[in-house]
């Protein structure tokens, strides 16, 4: 019966929407949320399936401890969120596409029913994605398409676990979990850098709390070396933009030719010095592992999802700690205008200190 109604509801959310390309989308969408909601099997089944790896039941068995550990410790609304596994057989549930003018750095933005407008557009068929692509490519766009490995409906379904957590180590696949259900706490319409950045610095301090419960503080190092890497990494693609932002603001000034020739020098360097840096460190960064060759939507993209983490860590030790006092300011600032959130923020992560 409850498989019934979300159906309904899906179907509700998309038959006002029109035109050709929005019907198709839609189909592809409810098709594979349906998919994961019909070939979910609660996770207590899996784990005393006599046909189950060992491994896998290993995970399941430590995903319900993650479970538990995020509704009593972290204040998450877990619901039945995780309750139940989906074998996908790849290890990664969505990709996403993002496409960005070819002299710009202002992605281009679709809008859904219920989590409004977003920088991106996630496609359960990769051909499905490749062929969009191809649209924007042939009009001049920066594209880039990465794999999700696990989203949230925010509540509205009870998301399950699939084979995009379980094929990550035992560390991540429960930061994973924190992290996706962080987006149930407060979600922003159209806010890309609020959302994910709120749901990584929980998915970063629960990691914390968790290592620590389960006697492995020392691994935390190893999530901070890459967040290390990330905000290296995120220094280094905001001085770019901001390179890029002054060419891209005074098209007038250079023919096409000169444009592409000096966007390409200053995403050629970016590319160096992401290379230099990744010697630093030991796990591969944010961009994976050098050479790589970068555009406007892999900048745009990456800008949006780190920015603010260290001001929601600062904000959670404002809050003493604690994540329940922690989430209703969050939520307080959430209602604020745009301009006053990013104000407070960036206010915030010039207090914070690693380490204390």
């Amino acid at each position: 019966m409850k498989q019934l109604s979300q159906i309904y509801l899906l179907l509700l959310l998309v038959l006002p929407l029109g035109g050709c390309t929005t019907i198709g989308y839609y189909h592809q969408a409810i098709s594979g949320q349906l998919s994961l909601m019909m070939n979910a099997r609660p996770v207590d089944e899996v784990i005393a399936h006599p046909e189950t790896r060992p491994e896998l039941k290993r995970q399941l068995q430590l995903s319900i401890q993650a479970r538990q550990f995020a509704e009593q410790i972290l204040a998450l609304p877990v619901g039945n969120a995780f309750a139940e596994y989906v074998a996908l057989g790849r290890p990664w549930v969505v990709v996403n596409l993002v496409a960005v003018p070819e002299f710009s750095l202002t992605p281009h933005h679709w809008c859904y029913p219920l989590v409004g407008c977003q920088a991106y557009r996630g496609y359960f068929n990769l051909d499905d994605a490749r062929e969009e692509q191809l649209a924007f490519r042939e009009r001049g766009y920066d594209t880039f398409i990465g794999a999700v490995t696990a989203y949230s409906t925010l509540g509205w379904f009870d998301d399950p676990l699939h084979t995009g957590f379980t094929s990550l180590p035992d560390d991540r696949m429960v930061a994973l979990m924190f992290h996706e259900l962080a987006h149930r706490v407060v979600y922003i319409s159209g806010d890309t850098a609020f959302n994910e950045s709120f749901a990584t610095a929980v998915e970063l301090e629960g990691l914390r709390l968790w290592l620590q419960q389960q006697g492995s503080p020392g691994d935390f190092q190893k999530a901070l070396a890459r967040l290390r890497h990330r905000q290296k990494t995120l220094e280094l693609v905001n001085i770019t933009s901001q390179q890029l932002q002054g060419l891209y603001g005074h098209p007038q000034a250079f023919d096409t030719a000169t444009l592409r020739a000096r966007k390409a020098r200053l995403l050629d360097e970016l590319a160096a010095d992401y290379e230099l840096l990744s010697l630093q460190f030991q796990e591969p960064g944010p961009f994976g592992p050098p050479p790589v060759q970068l555009n406007n939507a892999q900048l745009a993209l990456f800008r949006q999802y780190h920015q603010f983490v260290p001001a929601f860590r600062q904000l959670l030790r404002e809050s003493n700690g604690q994540f329940d006092r922690f989430y209703r300011v969050v939520e307080a600032l959430s209602r604020e205008p745009q301009a006053a959130r990013k104000t407070r923020l960036n206010a915030l992560s010039e207090r914070f200190v690693e380490d204390l």
